[in-house]
Parts: structure tokens; C-alpha cells; sequence
């Protein structure tokens, strides 16, 4: 393990919550003059922190703890029958790695996202640099997973390879081809390439029992959720 007593770690000020509309949000965030190490970076995950942009932070909020760190160990991942549809249903397309980097493609892919999806939440309105800020980080791990239809892009899995897993840091997809679950489908393949590096567990991010947005992550099971610094399956 790294010793993770030497690292430093800052506190925001409360802020309105992007979930909970009712609740003031914290957020713990590693020092940015800290090197994004992949190690240092894969310990952190392991209690429940995720990276945006070039910052790794956690919620570190005073009188809350509705976020819930969530993962899959996909060993022992099952997909259900819907999962399986979803699977069929996308069998047509072909992914790619390519290195993070911003093209017009990709932010265009992007706007239509946020726009018809997520106009009531913080990334609203889209621009280029936020979408860079947020998303384009020259990380040696880092990896944006192309889906495509015929050479049309679909969507992007924006994906960080650690020593224990993946992270599933972001996937924005064509908000038109709502009958593929395509960002369903992208986590399920997440879960088929972690298995083929050989690696253990899709880091998902933090799951809200009240959110209604966050209810997908429990239907990926068994899971593991991150409760009192122990990860515990629900199976």
C-alpha cells in the first residue's frame, strides 16, 4: 500500500449539493500538486475516491452520508435478462481505444449529450472547455473507448486502467438511440474488458439511495458498496 498518511488533502467550503437539492455538499480533494500516480490513485479508489479532470476527491460532507461508494467485482458479475437484451441489442458495434484528446467529434457527440439529457445539472450549458477541463487529460491510464455504428461515433466511455480495476470516470452517448441503453451497454462492456486485462473490479462511482439517477448502479449485480471504510457485496 502506499503510505497514504503522507499525502495532503484540502476541504471545499459547503456548497450546494448536485444530487440531493436539500443537503449543503463537501468535498475532500487530494493536493493538485500531488502527481497523478496510478498507484496512489488505484489506493485512493479503495476508499471510495474518483478522479475529474486532474483532481482525485471524495464527498466529505458534515452531516450526510448519502454517497455511496459502488463497484462491481466482475468475476462474479451475472448479467440478468435485460442485461442480456442489451448486450444482443448492441452486438453491432465496434469499440476502440484512442488516446484522450479533444476533437469536434467528440464535443458535438458531447453537447447533444448534456443538452438533452442533463440540462438541469452542473455541466449545463456544454463548452469546449469544460469538456476538456472535465474530460481531456493527457494520463498515460486514461482511455477514451470509442463506440461506433458504420464509422459513426455513438459513444464514449471515458475510462481510467489502475492497477485494481477500472474506473469508470464518464460515458456520454447519442441521446437519439435511446432503445440501445447505450449507457448501460457501456458499462456492461467495461465489465467484459476488465475481465480480459485481468483486472478486478468497475469502480462506478458513488451511488444515492434517493437519486433517482444513480438507481441504474444496483441493477449491476453482485455489487460492492463502500460502508463504514468496508467494502460489502450485495448480492
Amino acid at each position: 500500500m502506499t503510505e497514504l498518511a503522507r499525502l495532503k488533502f484540502y476541504a471545499t467550503q459547503p456548497h450546494s449539493c448536485s444530487y440531493l437539492p436539500d443537503e449543503q455538499a463537501t468535498t475532500l480533494f487530494l493536493d493538485p500538486s500531488q502527481p497523478m500516480d496510478v498507484h496512489v490513485y488505484a489506493d485512493l479508489s479503495e476508499m471510495g475516491f474518483r478522479r475529474s479532470g486532474d483532481h482525485l476527491y471524495r464527498p466529505h460532507c458534515q452531516n450526510c452520508n448519502a454517497c455511496v461508494p459502488a463497484r462491481i467485482p466482475v468475476a462474479q458479475f451475472l448479467p440478468n435478462r435485460q442485461q442480456k437484451r442489451i448486450l444482443k441489442r448492441n452486438s453491432d458495434l465496434s469499440v476502440q481505444a484512442a488516446k484522450p484528446g479533444f476533437s469536434e467529434e467528440y464535443f458535438e457527440l458531447y453537447q447533444r449529450y448534456i443538452e438533452q439529457r442533463h440540462a438541469d445539472g452542473d455541466m449545463f450549458p456544454p463548452s469546449r472547455d469544460q469538456f476538456s477541463t472535465f474530460l481531456v487529460r493527457d494520463l498515460p491510464f486514461s482511455r477514451f473507448y470509442e463506440f461506433r455504428l458504420d464509422g459513426r461515433l455513438l459513444a464514449v466511455a471515458v475510462t481510467d486502467l489502475l492497477p485494481n480495476g477500472v474506473s469508470a470516470v464518464y460515458t456520454f452517448y447519442e441521446p437519439d438511440e435511446e432503445r440501445r441503453s447505450l449507457g448501460r451497454y457501456a458499462i456492461l462492456w467495461q465489465i467484459g474488458e476488465t475481465l480480459r486485462q485481468g483486472l478486478d473490479a468497475v469502480y462506478l462511482g458513488y451511488w444515492i439511495k434517493n437519486c433517482k439517477k444513480m438507481n441504474y448502479k444496483t441493477q449491476y449485480r453482485p455489487i460492492e458498496l463502500l460502508i463504514n471504510q468496508r467494502w460489502v457485496m450485495l448480492n
